[in-house]
């Protein structure tokens, strides 16, 4: 690893090797669009660059990299960097990388050594408080992530990163551990004031609420009680939102024989509980995560047209519509009138 010394500012002067050795040998400059320079020496900056790369490899993780001693010491951080104290991350230190790859962007071919998308998630300066072979203390500065930090070797190339300042951001909120979902009441006929109302097509699925977070999915009923999702759901979605922690409502359905997450809320994004919130504006900002994948879609919503998405969802063979208030906050837990459940008409034969 770069720099043994524990001295502030102090580099290592140590001469000869080949300090890509390992990082060469695992790429073909061929297949690969990653830089790999020819050996030869190695430029030297001014230790003071920092990158982190979103990379979407087999499991999607976030690559810590410092410039040192004309290199790019490397961890990889598989639920990113903590943004409070309270928690602790998993890094795994890596191969050093050439200078080149703080600026690098791209498909990495599957069929290559870390396979996947590649995208700079942050990147900026940084100051060394300390730098040993077991220790890592560093004032980052980013447009994203700024701070003190700490990297502690635990076993092998096993470390651990931890913040040192007070949360980046002190008004933001973890997840909740779980949220029993609102539910809608029965009614027979669609809202006279439908110009106030949302409405939404009743999948006929089963209740599904998902926690990203870190690019890991976890998932409880409409009961609030921990299930498994489909498999690979979880991880699409964790890649999808990346390092954007939320708490996603909505139900597994069957469409066109084939079962889907159709994403109908979010009562938990970036930190803020969205629970006050009224539903258009919540709405929008599901609308603006651009949810839709193989297994997952944003469930569509119609402001004011009741009549017209009720007829759609008879001729559709599914078994209502739901109707929001636009106003209306998130009630965990709750039937609420706020949320209608009218069922479609029987269909004439």
């Amino acid at each position: 690893m770069a720099g043994v010394t524990e001295k502030k500012g102090k580099k290592d002067t140590r001469k000869g090797g080949d300090r890509l050795a390992e990082y060469r040998g695992k790429r073909d400059p061929h297949r690969t669009p990653e830089p790999v320079p020819e050996e030869k020496s190695l430029p030297h900056g001014d230790d003071d660059t920092f990158v982190v790369q979103e990379h979407h490899a087999s499991s999607l993780h976030w690559d810590l990299r410092f410039e040192r001693d004309g290199v790019l010491v490397s961890w990889a951080v598989p639920k990113g960097l903590p943004w409070s104290p309270e928690t602790n991350h998993l890094a795994v230190h890596t191969e050093d990388h050439p200078l080149e790859y703080a600026t690098f962007e791209g498909d990495i071919p599957q069929d290559e050594y870390g396979g996947g998308k590649v995208l700079i998630w942050d990147r900026g300066t940084y100051e060394t408080e300390k730098w040993s072979e077991r220790e890592v203390k560093v004032v980052v500065h980013g447009s994203r992530v700024s701070g003190r930090y700490v990297l502690f070797r635990t076993r092998g190339k096993n470390w651990m990163i931890h913040r040192m300042d007070p949360p980046a951001d002190p008004d933001a909120e973890p997840l909740p551990e779980s949220l029993r979902p609102m539910r809608p009441a029965r009614r027979a006929r669609l809202p006279r004031d439908q110009d106030a109302w949302g409405f939404e097509f009743a999948w006929g699925g089963r209740r599904l609420l998902a926690y990203v977070e870190g690019g890991r999915t976890r998932f409880t009923d409409g009961r609030g009680r921990a299930v498994d999702g489909p498999g690979g759901l979880g991880s699409r979605l964790g890649g999808r939102l990346g390092a954007r922690p939320a708490v996603l409502d909505g139900e597994l359905a069957v469409l066109d024989g084939r079962e889907t997450y159709m994403i109908f809320d979010v009562p938990h994004l970036d930190g803020r509980p969205l629970l006050d919130v009224p539903y258009r504006e919540r709405r929008d900002r599901l609308d603006g995560l651009e949810l839709s994948g193989p297994s997952w879609q944003t469930a569509p919503w119609y402001p004011g047209d009741g009549d017209a998405v009720r007829e759609t969802a008879a001729a559709q063979g599914l078994p209502g519509v739901v109707a929001k208030r636009l106003d209306s906050p998130y009630e965990p837990g709750e039937e609420s009138g706020a949320w209608r459940l009218i069922e479609s008409p029987p269909r004439k034969r």
